[in-house]
């Protein structure tokens, strides 16, 4: 996957090892977590308003 990007960080600082969405604590995996439990991107995002509909749809292409 990414490793810092405009898009992903990996910081120990913010939630350790794990993947987030960059400038947020938001985990990538949860957004995999949602569309694997048959949730739409506008329910990720709602749930999420720090992570942006770009940063979502640049992560899927």
């Amino acid at each position: 996957m990414f490793k810092n990007s405009s898009i992903i960080s990996k910081s120990p600082e913010i939630m350790g090892v794990i993947q987030v969405f960059a400038s947020t604590r938001v985990p990538v995996e949860t957004l995999f977590d949602y569309l694997k439990a048959g949730e739409s991107i506008d329910d990720f995002l709602d749930g999420f308003p720090s992570v942006t509909q770009e940063q979502v749809i640049e992560l899927l292409e």
